[in-house]
């Protein structure tokens, strides 16, 4: 069984306010092997709310509203759904009786407009509220269920959990969804789609996502069955031949971001590591401290962003600089070795080039020098990345990181300064 997700509210619609119930309540959902296919959000707009609730229950069996269940005129979720069902909406005595208390035991009189929340759409049946105001309701309709929940996230997930999930667990067919959830750095999303659609292309199920945001590229495969051994089973059969394919360029099974996998690693190895950034500013140090117990192994760094900084802080020669500009694979090698030999640390990154918008005299928009130091000795890899400022040095971070895992693992592969789009 599928189910669809509906956000009331036009404060939801700004810019402001972030639809997070949606997020929980499909995670519920999936434990009970109920697919969500569709989320929206939609304003205080009756019409236009009753035809997407008509149009959901047309495609889905299960559709849950948050949001709009309060007093006031723009709350039309009521409303809507009454139109939508070509229902009547009912007033219940024993509600409004019900929030009349609840206000009493507040030491406030209840206004008239409170009222409203005590109407119940024909047939449905309510669902207490504790934390609020506003009753939920469940409509069942021609095999299917409508659920109303409020909008505030405490009162929706204590109504759901307490109300909703036993009803759904009488109706809803025993299905096991499982997923995995990998993580590819280093190749184009369209070069890692034609590298392993061969395979994912043969099935329906398990269902496959690629998704791609700035050099990190995620696939999730997720199998439907009627047992978590079926699902599993499934999922083993199509992801042994994409991982064979992508080789190590899949830096994660589980979703884990590269700077956790790279700290695993460190940690792992008992090994530490310095940053010496010139472009990226700070960016590559803030990827590896934004991880819970990077103290472990993150040694600490140097934003050498001028020339004079490179010289004193890491010892870069002068003349080095004058030869080869400070956007150069000597310069970063030099970096590197310095920034390593200043704190001591098992291995040591560098960042330099050209984030732009402006070119730096020969080195074009998007050149990028990243060098890593260790014990066995120093390596430059060299990138040209297309796209703006920020995307720039967010691609530039994550090939340094990606740099350092292939090197804690011994396969720092040959240098390909093709461009790579932002």
């Amino acid at each position: 069984m599928d189910a669809e997700i509906i956000a009331v509210g036009s404060e939801m619609l700004t810019q402001d306010r972030v639809d997070t119930n949606s997020l929980y309540l499909t995670g519920k959902l999936n434990d009970l092997g109920i697919e969500v296919v569709t989320k929206c959000v939609i304003g205080d707009a009756r019409d236009r709310l009753a035809d997407a609730v008509r149009r959901a229950l047309s495609q889905t069996g299960i559709v849950i509203l948050s949001g709009g269940l309060g007093p006031t005129e723009d709350d039309v979720t009521r409303e809507a759904v009454a139109q939508a069902l070509d229902r009547k909406l009912v007033f219940q005595p024993e509600i409004a009786a019900a929030l009349e208390q609840r206000f009493l035991l507040m030491k406030r009189k209840m206004a008239e407009v409170n009222k409203r929340q005590a109407f119940l759409v024909e047939g449905a049946a309510m669902l207490p509220n504790d934390r609020g105001t506003a009753p939920g309701q469940w409509i069942e309709e021609s095999g299917g269920v409508v659920m109303l929940l409020p909008g505030p996230p405490h009162e929706l997930k204590a109504m759901f959990e307490r109300q909703c999930l036993p009803r759904l667990a009488r109706i809803v067919p025993k299905l096991a969804i499982r997923t995995i959830f990998y993580r590819v750095t280093g190749m184009p999303e369209s070069d890692l789609d034609q590298l392993i659609s061969p395979v994912y292309k043969k099935y329906e199920n398990p269902a496959t996502t690629i998704l791609a945001a700035n050099g990190d590229l995620q696939i999730h495969l997720r199998a439907r069955c009627g047992s978590e051994a079926e699902a599993d089973a499934l999922l083993a059969e199509v992801a042994g031949p994409i991982e064979l394919l992508l080789g190590d360029r899949l830096y994660s099974r589980n979703g884990d971001s590269l700077e956790v996998v790279v700290g695993d690693l460190l940690r792992k190895h008992l090994a530490t590591v310095a940053v010496a950034e010139s472009c990226t500013g700070g960016m590559l140090g803030e990827r590896f401290t934004s991880v819970p117990g990077s103290s472990d192994y993150f040694a600490g760094g140097f934003i050498t962003y001028s020339n004079k900084m490179k010289m004193d802080l890491l010892g870069v020669p002068p003349e080095m600089l004058e030869e080869f500009g400070a956007v150069s694979r000597q310069t970063a090698e030099a970096m590197a070795i310095g920034a390593r030999r200043r704190t001591g640390a098992t291995y040591a990154l560098s960042v330099t080039g050209v984030a732009g918008p402006d070119p730096d005299g020969e080195s074009p928009v998007g050149t990028m020098y990243v060098g890593i130091a260790d014990a066995a000795g120093a390596h430059v890899a060299h990138r040209q990345f297309l796209g703006d400022r920020q995307r720039i040095r967010v691609f530039t971070t994550q090939m340094a990181l990606d740099l350092l895992r292939r090197r804690i693992l011994g396969r720092l592969v040959a240098d390909a300064p093709k461009p790579v789009a932002g």
